[in-house]
């Protein structure tokens, strides 16, 4: 069942790119409109399919904040540090006193792995006299509360002296605000000195400051639950090249006498002849080109990647190097030895899927990372 709804998957993708390399090469008489997609409906259809539930309509305003840049970057060298296979930035909303953030766009099926409230403080060079500070982070209980009657979820003492993001986590306070949405009236932060003089609780937005990134977000790493088929669906049942002590001895007696008595019954000339035609079952490149499929205004990286694709023939008999399933080659022989008319050669597919990660916008212009499994075919064989 793993194996059927993996090759439909690739198979939908596949016919996506064939559908708009068709309307690429249409003849130059038709109108731009023809040539160009620009229709929202199809554009929603093909991002269905791969899963992407919140593609844009349009090119986002706002910029990609530079730590999820960074995370991108670090997240292609070890795909392995994300917590979960998504990642969520919300930028803080004005609020009064308050950092406000909308989560509204966070999937209901999802799980929450960790959410962090990322702050940037600035150097305190107006503090005469004083080293350090303190700064308390508190849940907001409605939008008038004051700091000393909301929770407090944490206190940090900083220097003054120095700058950069500060990162706190808030695991249970998000979980909180999304398993009930009324709950969530923001976040403030309070900074104090040592003898309790109040420095700032506002907050100061990208228009207010100047600076190019927001001073806050909040960050929330989580899991959708789905996994990637790679190998283990895939691949399942595919001999090695070498003795396998895995596979019953009975099947290698059968297949090698079956394998004898249709060697001995075939056309050695016309089996050569068709083999120099076509190639052997081989991967190929397959270049996705986000611009050209009308996702460049909302994906940010990457602008396209090489999917790849299986191509070429499966002829018996199957050898190691072409990755072929027992029941591949069981199809093989049946195919070859004419038992069945219903019954074809074994097909050139991919038999290893691999993820690629996806920074884009959603509909709120979050910015989010995505791990999307087997979106790219690391080799093939017969099936």
């Amino acid at each position: 069942m793993a194996l059927l709804k993996s090759l439909y998957l690739f198979e939908i993708f596949a016919l996506q790119l064939v559908s708009l390399f068709t309307v690429l090469s249409a003849d130059v008489s038709e109108a731009p409109d023809a040539r160009v997609i620009t229709d929202v409906s199809k554009q929603r259809s093909w991002s269905d399919a791969l899963q992407v539930r919140d593609v844009r309509r349009h090119v986002a305003r706002r910029k990609a904040p530079r730590f999820m840049m960074e995370l991108y970057e670090e997240n292609i060298r070890n795909p392995a540090i994300l917590q979960g296979n998504i990642v969520r930035s919300f930028p803080a909303q004005p609020n009064g006193a308050f950092h406000f953030f909308n989560l509204t766009s966070f999937g209901h099926l999802e799980k929450i792995t960790k959410a962090e409230f990322r702050w940037f403080r600035r150097a305190r060079t107006v503090l005469p006299g004083h080293h350090f500070y303190r700064i308390d982070l508190y849940e907001a209980l409605d939008s008038r509360v004051k700091p000393w009657r909301g929770n407090l979820i944490l206190s940090r003492v900083l220097s003054v002296y120095t700058e950069g993001w500060e990162v706190f986590n808030i695991t249970h306070t998000v979980t909180k605000w999304l398993q009930n949405s009324s709950t969530n009236s923001g976040i403030l932060v309070a900074s104090t000195v040592t003898l309790g003089h109040w420095l700032e609780t506002s907050v100061k937005t990208v228009r207010e400051t100047g600076y190019e990134e927001n001073d806050a977000y909040l960050v929330i790493y989580s899991d959708d639950g789905r996994r990637s088929s790679g190998k283990g669906d895939l691949g399942e049942g595919i001999p090695p090249s070498g003795p396998n002590t895995d596979t019953p001895l009975e099947f290698l007696e059968f297949k090698n006498s079956l394998r004898a008595a249709v060697r001995r019954r075939r056309n050695t000339h016309k089996r050569a002849a068709e083999n120099s035609h076509a190639a052997h079952c081989q991967r190929t490149s397959l270049y996705v080109d986000f611009v050209k499929l009308g996702w460049s205004g909302w994906i940010i990286s990457p602008r396209g990647y090489n999917a790849y694709h299986c191509t070429g023939s499966c002829p018996f008999p199957l050898s190691g190097s072409l990755h072929a399933t027992n029941h591949a080659i069981v199809q093989s022989i049946v195919s070859t030895l004419k038992l069945s008319n219903k019954v074809g050669r074994p097909c050139c597919v991919p038999d290893n899927l691999q993820p690629i990660s996806l920074l884009y916008f959603d509909d709120e212009e979050n910015v989010v990372l995505k791990q999307y499994d087997d979106m790219v075919a690391s080799s093939c064989g017969c099936h």
